[in-house]
């Protein structure tokens, strides 16, 4: 499990990195700058929980920042796909952010039920 924290924690980083690109390379209304905040706000929450869990010191708090993640990951789904189709934004970049935070949700999520089940 060490070595997919790893992997986890790049991903995350990885993912941060990914948003900030899509955000400078988009055109975006005007109306939709409380959404691009928020977007910010929830992709970047999920790499600082990540790295949050990692200094847990008991199991039972690594889960709980893993929810977290998780939690974050979802919002930022819903924001991009409030950008995408609010916004009438099709871009090949969009699809692969959609597509990494979807495969990191799946990732945590999975995590958090192994994490579960290992402490009962």
């Amino acid at each position: 499990m060490a070595e997919d924290l790893k992997d986890i924690k790049e991903r995350c980083y990885q993912f941060s990195l990914m948003i900030f690109d899509l955000m400078r390379s988009i055109q975006i209304d005007p109306i939709f700058k409380f959404l691009v905040n928020q977007l910010l706000r929830s992709s970047t929450s999920i790499g600082a929980n990540v790295i949050e869990g990692k200094a847990s010191s008991s199991r039972r708090e690594l889960t709980r920042y893993y929810q977290i993640a998780l939690k974050s990951a979802n919002e930022t789904k819903y924001w991009l796909c409030l950008l995408r189709d609010g916004n009438h934004l099709q871009s090949e970049k969009l699809n692969k952010v959609l597509d990494e935070v979807d495969q990191l949700s799946r990732i945590l999520g999975k995590s958090v039920v192994s994490l579960k089940s290992q402490s009962v």
